[in-house]
C-alpha cells in the first residue's frame, strides 16, 4: 500500500517526463534549442529502442518461462516502481530504500492479474517470479542510479556519459554476479539420496524432458546423467528438485545451496549454507496467490494500516521498513542515524553565526566527511560480505579450518558471551565514524 500512495504521489512527476520524453522522440521544444552539457541525457529514442530489446530478450530466455505478457508487466511495473524507488532515495536513502515491498507489491498485482487469466501451472509460478524479479533489481538500480546523478548534477558531469557508463556497469556486474551465485549455491549443494528422505520414490518418466548432472564436490562420485523432475506437493516425499533415472525411480534429492535444509554430505562433510528469507517470502506469495490460499485478510490489514499512517503525515513506507527489518538489521541503522544527528548537531552550532540557510545548513552535512567514510563502511561491507560468501562456497576448506581453530582458541566464538566479540569492533568503527564526523580525525 505504501508503494502504490508513493507512486501515487509520483504521477505527476511521471506524467512530465512522459511527456517530455514524447516531445524528445517527436523532436518538439527543444528542437533547434542548444542543450547545456550538463543536461544532456540520452535520447528517448535509445531509451524505447532498449525497451523493445529487452521485451525481445526476455521472452527469449527460455528458463524465466517468459511470455509477450509477462514482458509487458515487467516494462510497466518497472517503469513506475523505478520511479517511486528514485523518489524514495531521496526521501530516505538507498540504504533505507523498500525494494523488497515493491517487489512484493509487483507479485500481488502480476499473480492476482495471473489468477484472473487462469494462469495457475507451475510453470506460471516460474513466470511470476521472473516478473517479480527483474522489476526488483530494476527498482534497485533507479534508485541508485538517481544518486548517480544527482552526484554528477553537483561535480558537474555530463549525464549522458554516466547513463553509459552506468549501463555498462550493470551490464559487467549480471555477467559477473550471475556465475558467482551458481557457483556458490553448486558449492554448498547437497544432493540426499533418496533412500534418506523419501525411500521408493518414483515418476512418470516420459514426462520429463530436462536432463541434468551433479554439480560440485558430489560430481567427482556420480557422473552420470539423470532426468530433472520438479516435484510438487509433499505426498511421497517434500517437494522439490529431484534427479531421477530413466525408469523414474528418484535416486538424488537436490537441496540447494541457497534455503536449502541439509548441510551434511553422504560423506559426512559439513556444509554451510545461505539463507535467503526474502526468497521463501517470494515463494509463499506466488503459491499463496496462483492456488488461493493465501490469508488475504493479513494483507488488507496491513494496507489499512499504511492508509492510517499516511492520513496522520507518517510516512508508510519508512515505517514499514522498521517494521519490516529485524532488530538486528535495524539497530546498527539506528546507532548510525544517531551518530549523524549528533555531527550534525555539533555541526550546526558550530555554523550558528555564519548566516546560512536551511537548505545550506543540510548542503554542508551531506559534505561532511563522516558521510564519506559511512559510505565506505557501506562499499567494505558489501565486499566484505562477498568475501565470506566466496570463502564458505568455494574455499570450504579454509574457512572450515579458521572455524575449528576459533573454537578451541577464542573463547567469545561460542557461548553466551560470543557477541561481544562483534561489538568490540562495531563500537570500535562508530566512534571513528563519529570522531571524523566532527573532524577530530583524518581532518
Amino acid at each position: 500500500a505504501g508503494g502504490i500512495i508513493s507512486l501515487g504521489r509520483s504521477l505527476p512527476l511521471i506524467w512530465g517526463g512522459i511527456r517530455e520524453g514524447l516531445r524528445d522522440v517527436g523532436g518538439g521544444a527543444k528542437a533547434g534549442k542548444s542543450t547545456l552539457r550538463t543536461e544532456d541525457d540520452l535520447s528517448m529514442r535509445f531509451v524505447f529502442a532498449g525497451i523493445v530489446v529487452l521485451i525481445l530478450a526476455i521472452m527469449l530466455a527460455r528458463p524465466l518461462h517468459m511470455n509477450l505478457l509477462g514482458a509487458l508487466l515487467i516494462v510497466l511495473f518497472g517503469f513506475l516502481f523505478v520511479t517511486v524507488s528514485s523518489r524514495l532515495t531521496g526521501e530516505i536513502g538507498s540504504s533505507s530504500n523498500p525494494i523488497s515491498g515493491m517487489t512484493v507489491a509487483t507479485l500481488l498485482l502480476t499473480c492476482m492479474i495471473f489468477l484472473l487469466i487462469g494462469w495457475t501451472g507451475g510453470s506460471h509460478y516460474v513466470t511470476a517470479l521472473s516478473v517479480g524479479a527483474i522489476v526488483c533489481i530494476a527498482a534497485s538500480n533507479g534508485g541508485t542510479t538517481s544518486q548517480d546523478l544527482k552526484t554528477g548534477f553537483l561535480v558537474g558531469a555530463t549525464p549522458r556519459l554516466q547513463q553509459i557508463a552506468i549501463l555498462v556497469g550493470a551490464l559487467a556486474s549480471a555477467l559477473m554476479l550471475g556465475p558467482i551465485l551458481l557457483k556458490l549455491n553448486d558449492g554448498a549443494t547437497v544432493y540426499v539420496p533418496v533412500a534418506e528422505v523419501a525411500p521408493g520414490l518414483a515418476t512418470d518418466a516420459g514426462n520429463l524432458a530436462g536432463r541434468e548432472r551433479l554439480q560440485g564436490p558430489q560430481a567427482r562420485s556420480d557422473g552420470r546423467e539423470y532426468l530433472v523432475w520438479q516435484k510438487r506437493g509433499t505426498e511421497g516425499g517434500p517437494e522439490g528438485k529431484y534427479l531421477v533415472d530413466d525408469a523414474g525411480t528418484a535416486v538424488w534429492f537436490v537441496d540447494p545451496g541457497i534455503n536449502g535444509a541439509y548441510s551434511t554430505r553422504p560423506d559426512g562433510t559439513t556444509i554451510r549454507k545461505f539463507d535467503a528469507p526474502k526468497a521463501t517470502l517470494m515463494s509463499y506469495i506466488i503459491r499463496g496467490i496462483l492456488d488461493r490460499r493465501l490469508p488475504m485478510g493479513l494483507i488488507l490489514f496491513g494496507v489499512m494500516i499504511a492508509v492510517v499512517l499516511e492520513m496522520s503525515a507518517i510516512p508508510s513506507l519508512a515505517f514499514a521498513v522498521g517494521v519490516y527489518l529485524p532488530l538486528s538489521s535495524s539497530s546498527p541503522i539506528f546507532i548510525g542515524g544517531m551518530i549523524r544527528w549528533l555531527v550534525d548537531r555539533a555541526r550546526r552550532r558550530k555554523l550558528r553565526d555564519a548566516g546560512l540557510t536551511e537548505a545550506q545548513l543540510v548542503a554542508e552535512s551531506d559534505k561532511s566527511a563522516g558521510v564519506l567514510m559511512a559510505s565506505g563502511y557501506i562499499a567494505g561491507g558489501a565486499i566484505a560480505g562477498i568475501l565470506i560468501a566466496f570463502m564458505a562456497g568455494s574455499l570450504g576448506g579454509v574457512d572450515e579450518t579458521f572455524t575449528r581453530w576459533a573454537a578451541v582458541h577464542n573463547p567469545f566464538f561460542a557461548g553466551p558471551f560470543a557477541d561481544l566479540l562483534a561489538i568490540v569492533p562495531f563500537a570500535v568503527l562508530s566512534g571513528l565514524l563519529y570522531l571524523v564526523g566532527r573532524e577530530r580525525l583524518l581532518a
